[in-house]
């Protein structure tokens, strides 16, 4: 399947800027108090500008918009003069000047104007206008190409492009005639006519709130000396600050055309033609990439030939995947199986190109492999944290062995039939603690642990069956929003960080002060460690190299996780160093706990392989046993359907840019049937787990930096939607199956508790909740320049922040509460977020403010 395009939210914008002068000054009430101000008030209506002795200002024009609807600006330069100042007034603009009258006319004869138009227009169509591809094409095999082209400034990159292309095709044109048309003037060095890119939705270009992509500019001008079109496109060595809208330029693009140009041949329209190509991302990545001049130019040429022979359908895909996505909600008489019927429908095209896209493409091999071990790391370390869980809550039943063997069968079974494969399946702990409900209420009542456990998994699976065909994730396709999810992502993290240290300190009390080491040593299988406590040695030595396990495994993993925004080593490198962050911390502190520290002692698990594939048999059930499990099987249902769900909508949000689609119901089926077949084998339950799904995602994306007021941002560009990774690394968990208990268990249970940290913490990367509660304690003028913070007030923010943090300890309170059977009510807790959100929330901020921090996800 050929790579697709969307223009969805790609505008481009054009600056043309006539005048003389710097732009920077300052304007109303913004003033900083300073000797070099003097107080001054409006007089007439007119706009007071407090302009410093020797600098320049930027006003409104007017009432700022011309009929078209560009906006207007006028830039005022005053030059420097004495201290003593005070206020006068030009055609209805207030400024500084000398008290001196005897040098009014001559200050006034010295100050510049700077005129500057912004219009907005709509990237060519080469589609439709059918020479534009072919006149692109002719243009390219002439067009002069700069690689990895060193950037002191402006004047710099400019004077360089100009040389190449005057000095020799058009030695009767002035360097010094076309370096006057591309600036305003000699000394301000601003760029006269400029056109870059917005990005952003529709409802933010209409709120005002969108963002320039900074890594490419492109600048023209028109000469009368020239014979032809000239373009030169430079790809500069290092992101280069060009100015306020160009502070990381990676692409410069320059163009020269003759005045006598008309039509589509226009300087303006030519550079629309290149500004149209460069605007799509994920392209910019190839020429990133390029390695000589003939390469860059083949891949400029195979994507102008690309977007004219994309119909409109396949160039808006990513804008038709939604609308159908909402036709299946509103549409059609009969609901029943609607929306799997639609998910079918849009996943099934897919199928072949989601196993040709893990190998087909840039790097995607490095990223196969590069997710594929994060992945297999990442799924079976915590399957044998909750197989160790399971078998002490358990007494056995649900041994590590079971667990292992039910994440690799689910984990390749999944990610072969189910709708978004992106999605990662695990047993969590809120399952450990249903099966720890069971396992007591099988006790209580007599009956085999294994007939009732199966009999609360067919209802669940019943009710999941049930939820698919009525479409019963039109619920959270429709209502969930970012804050809902973020909310309870946030309260997975806090869950992994709790279990983390909930394991430290179980350790430190059986080792360091040895309190209840006799309770432990009861529950527990026996070995060296153990044999000593119970000897009456305490190994405080175990406590602390367990503690530095668990913080090492945390900080190499975070450290290399981070490694891209390091300048060690070269960009590539540091990718691969990123992308292999949790493989080289798992293995590396292994080594320093099994191999360097092996005179501690440290405590192994407990495995032993069982007879696995044995049905159960039902003989134990009784009436009240089964309607018991109906109720517990209801309660189970709606845990799986709420965090299957969140968990798929975080991977389809839309910063994600993925491009086939959802299917919500397609894989609520597949986990219903998966977890029917676990149930009558006794194997443990699973479905869609955060953070590893939206980790997942990550892994497999191409991410592009960019700045914004000394804020870097990180921008995913592509994500390759592939079955590979989840199939590969499942089958390695199989194969690790021979690797139990050695050399497996020499991993020791503190790096396992530190892979929790890390997931906890790199999760943590793009939650704007966590981001909006640091806003809490952070001074204004370090606040990022978020377009929330730009559009809603700050007092807004912070109460939608603390209403979301007084959910969250909600959540936690049921989550972590110490009563079995209230935990229980979890499930419903989080279903209650949703009319929360959009029955409450409203009442106390304004839906323009809530629509600014948050959306509903629609995916």
């Amino acid at each position: 399947m050929d790579e697709q395009y969307s223009t969805d939210d790609i505008e481009l914008t054009t600056v043309d800027d006539v005048g003389d002068g710097p732009t920077d000054g300052y304007y109303g009430e913004d003033n900083p108090s300073s000797d070099s101000f003097n107080d001054a008030d409006h007089r007439n209506d007119s706009t007071v500008v407090y302009v410093p002795s020797g600098r320049s200002v930027r006003v409104d024009a007017g009432n700022g918009k011309t009929s078209d609807g560009a906006h207007e600006m006028i830039h005022l330069e005053v030059p420097k003069v004495e201290r003593d100042d005070t206020v006068s007034t030009i055609s209805g603009v207030n400024y500084t000047q000398s008290e001196n009258t005897d040098d009014i006319d001559s200050e006034v004869r010295r100050v510049r104007l700077m005129y500057a138009n912004h219009e907005t227009m709509m990237p060519k169509d080469f589609n439709v206008e059918v020479e534009a591809v072919r006149d692109t094409h002719k243009l390219l095999d002439s067009t002069v190409i700069l690689l990895d082209q060193p950037a002191s400034d402006l004047n710099h990159i400019v004077s360089t492009i100009l040389h190449q292309l005057l000095d020799k095709v058009e030695p009767s044109c002035s360097f010094d005639e076309a370096k006057s048309a591309l600036f305003t003037h000699d000394a301000a060095r601003v760029l006269a006519k400029t056109v870059q890119g917005l990005g952003g939705s529709g409802d933010q270009f209409l709120g005002g709130s969108f963002d320039y992509d900074q890594s490419w500019i492109c600048t023209f001008c028109n000469l009368p000396c020239l014979q032809k079109r000239h373009v030169a496109i430079a790809r500069l060595r290092h992101p280069t600050n060009l100015g306020r809208t160009s502070q990381e330029v990676n692409f410069f693009i320059l163009l020269l055309a003759p005045s006598k140009e008309k039509g589509a041949k226009t300087a303006l329209d030519t550079c629309r033609v290149f500004a149209s190509i460069f605007a799509y991302v994920d392209f910019r990545l190839q020429l990133h990439d390029a390695e000589n001049e003939d390469e860059f130019r083949g891949a400029l040429k195979e994507m102008t030939t690309k977007l004219g022979t994309l119909d409109p359908q396949s160039l808006h895909s990513l804008l038709s995947i939604r609308s159908e996505e909402q036709k299946d909600m509103s549409s059609g008489m009969c609901p029943i199986g609607q929306g799997l019927l639609g998910d079918i429908k849009r996943r099934l095209p897919h199928y072949l190109s989601d196993y040709k896209d893990g190998v087909v493409g840039h790097k995607t091999i490095h990223k196969l492999l590069a997710t594929t071990f994060f992945l297999y790391f990442s799924c079976i370390l915590p399957s044998i944290a909750f197989g160790v869980l399971n078998d002490y809550n358990t007494n056995g039943k649900i041994s590590l062995h079971r667990v292992v063997v039910a994440q690799a069968i689910g984990g390749l079974f999944f990610h072969m039939t189910a709708g978004q494969p992106l999605v990662v399946l695990l047993t969590t702990a809120p399952l450990a603690l249903y099966m720890k409900v069971i396992y007591n209420i099988s006790k209580q009542f007599d009956v085999e642990f294994y007939d009732m456990y199966a009999c609360v998994g067919f209802f669940n699976s019943f009710f999941l069956i049930l939820f698919s065909l009525f479409n019963g994730s039109n619920i959270i396709i429709k209502w969930s929003t970012r804050s809902t999810e973020e909310i309870f992502a946030l309260f997975i993290s806090i869950a992994f960080s709790v279990d983390a240290f909930r394991a430290i300190a179980k350790d430190f009390s059986l080792h360091y002060t040895c309190k209840n080491a006799t309770d432990a040593l009861v529950n527990t299988t026996v070995n060296s460690t153990e044999a000593m406590v119970e000897a009456g040695t305490c190994l405080r030595e175990v406590s602390i190299l367990y503690v530095l396990l668990t913080l090492g495994t945390l900080w190499l993993g975070v450290s290399l996780f981070n490694f891209t925004k390091t300048p060690f080593l070269n960009a590539n490198k540091r990718e691969v160093m990123a992308d292999y962050a949790l493989p080289i911390a798992v293995i590396v502190m292994t080594f320093v706990g099994s191999y360097l520290f092996r005179a501690v002692p440290l405590p192994d698990f407990n495995y032993a392989a069982t007879n696995i594939f044995q049905p159960v048999t039902f003989n134990t059930l009784t009436w009240p046993t089964l309607a018991l499990s109906c109720v517990l099987g209801f309660s189970l249902s709606l845990l799986f359907f709420m965090d299957q769900n969140i968990s798929a909508a975080m991977v389809n949000a839309p910063e994600h840019r993925l491009k086939k689609g959802s299917a919500y119901h397609l894989d609520l089926l597949v986990i219903a049937l998966l977890n029917l077949f676990f149930s009558v084998f006794g194997l443990p339950w699973m479905h869609g787990a955060l953070p590893h799904s939206p980790l997942h995602v990550r892994a497999l994306a191409d991410i592009e930096e960019r700045v914004d007021q000394g804020h870097i941002c990180q921008i995913i560009v592509r994500v390759r939607e592939t079955r590979l990774t989840g199939v590969l690394s499942h089958i390695l968990i199989a194969l690790s199956l021979l690797l139990l208990p050695h050399p497996i268990a020499y991993i020791p249970q503190a790096v396992l508790d530190g892979l929790f940290l890390y997931m906890a913490v790199t999760a943590l990367n793009g939650n704007q909740m966590y981001e909006r509660m640091l806003l809490l304690v952070q001074e204004q003028s370090a606040y990022p320049p978020n377009h929330y913070l730009r559009r809603v007030p700050k007092k807004k923010v912070h109460i939608f922040t603390l209403l979301q943090v007084l959910q969250l300890l909600v959540i936690c309170g049921f989550g972590f509460a110490r009563w079995p059977y209230l935990k229980m009510g979890f499930p419903v807790v989080i279903l209650l977020l949703l009319p929360i959100r959009h029955l409450l929330i409203p009442k106390v901020i304004e839906e323009k403010y809530l629509t600014a921090m948050d959306y509903t996800t629609n995916h």
